[in-house]
């Protein structure tokens, strides 16, 4: 689950790691009251989105005045950012962070992750700091220090040593640049993170440490730790059908093809995707019902398929283990029957009670497409939608 700066940023507080003054704002009046509680400008108005390059884009820009604060921030709620995150749709920006701005001396990266090859969180620190840091990464990867961390024994002091030595920080600010690191290291951990990211993290000019910038993923799995977390979601930047499909526990995800998928097992799903595309057409979505899905998430589910105008025919590729082929027929049926369906429908069914499956769709009235196996209802589907 992503959440705005501004959330990540009163996260950071909580857990001892400075943060530059400033709070949020949903209208310009809020944001000229926000800079008047600031001791003084310039002032940063900042666009909050889930999405990176904000300023490349446009959302982020400096005001003297709590006047000139008002003024930017009329320009930047309201409006639709396209950065190199967002994509070309780009999105709608509701809110803004307004904070005092800092007199900059040198811009750092920090960041922690889950290594999956590794299986353990790995710390990341770079004296290249900054809106670029993916091409810093790309080009000249030796200047990204990292530290692996044993999650047993959690991070150790001289690793926290060795991330600020390695960024040739100025000696008296090691005490200060490991409280930092150790800081968001446990609020890491704590808050069940699966990215933490300060970038940049800045040095001031009067020797002080801030996350000038602060990015949180928390990780959905284990919210049920952290209810309070999970109020922190913001469905407006979600995608309309991914939150409907999230409300009923699907596994959704719009892409932009014309072919609806439904599919259990993210495996099989990818295997699908991959064939529409070979078979000359393109995935609308993907979506994994599950092993253990009932009727009543299967119909949610091609509900939530057919919801989208761009679909043109739906593939339904189904092995019947755990969801048994009778019992995602009578979810398509009912969605069918619920739904008035104008695209093609193409099913391919095998495994546990395959026969009964195929018995539901062929008496229930409607007309199903069936295929012999995945290439068959492939090569069908791009036909059809063709």
């Amino acid at each position: 689950m992503k959440i705005h700066e501004y959330q990540a940023k009163e996260l950071l507080q909580k857990f001892k790691a400075p943060t530059p003054a400033g709070g949020v704002a949903e209208t310009p009046r809020e944001a000229r009251q926000v800079a008047e509680t600031l001791e003084q400008g310039p002032f940063v108005v900042k666009a909050q989105i889930h999405a990176g390059g904000r300023g490349k884009g446009g959302g982020i820009k400096t005001a003297a005045t709590p006047d000139e604060v008002e003024a930017v921030a009329g320009q930047i709620i309201g409006m639709t950012l396209v950065t190199p995150q967002t994509g070309p749709e780009g999105r709608l920006v509701q809110k803004v962070l307004v904070e005092q701005a800092q007199d900059i001396a040198q811009e750092l990266y920090l960041g922690i992750v889950v290594d999956r090859s590794l299986a353990r969180p790995v710390i990341m620190m770079s004296k290249a700091g900054g809106m670029d840091i993916e091409e810093v990464a790309a080009t000249t990867p030796e200047l990204i220090i990292k530290e692996v961390v044993d999650p047993a024994l959690g991070l150790m002091p001289f690793q926290a040593r060795n991330l600020a030595f390695g960024v040739e920080l100025d000696p008296a600010l090691l005490r200060p640049a490991v409280g930092f690191i150790q800081s968001l290291y446990r609020l890491f951990v704590a808050l069940d993170c699966s990215l933490a990211e300060i970038n940049p993290l800045v040095l001031t000019k009067d020797g002080r440490l801030l996350a000038l910038d602060a990015k949180l993923n928390l990780d959905d799995n284990a919210l049920f730790r952290h209810h309070d977390l999970a109020a922190l979601d913001d469905p407006d930047e979600m995608d309309p059908l991914e939150h409907e499909a999230k409300k009923h526990h699907l596994n959704y995800i719009r892409l932009s093809g014309n072919v609806g998928a439904m599919v259990n097992g993210a495996g099989l799903a990818m295997a699908t995707m991959d064939l529409i595309k070979a078979a000359g057409a393109e995935p609308a979505n993907f979506l994994d019902v599950g092993g253990g899905a009932s009727a009543e998430m299967v119909a949610n589910g091609f509900r939530i398929i057919l919801s989208d105008p761009r679909v043109k025919g739906v593939l339904i590729n189904i092995f019947g283990g755990i969801l048994r082929c009778d019992r995602l027929a009578e979810g398509v049926i009912q969605a069918v029957r619920e739904v008035q369906v104008q695209v093609p429908v193409i099913v391919r069914l095998e495994g546990t009670n395959v026969e009964e499956g195929r018995r539901l769709l062929n008496d229930s009235g409607l007309t199903f497409t069936v295929a012999a196996d995945m290439q068959d209802a492939a090569r069908k589907v791009a036909a059809l939608v063709a």
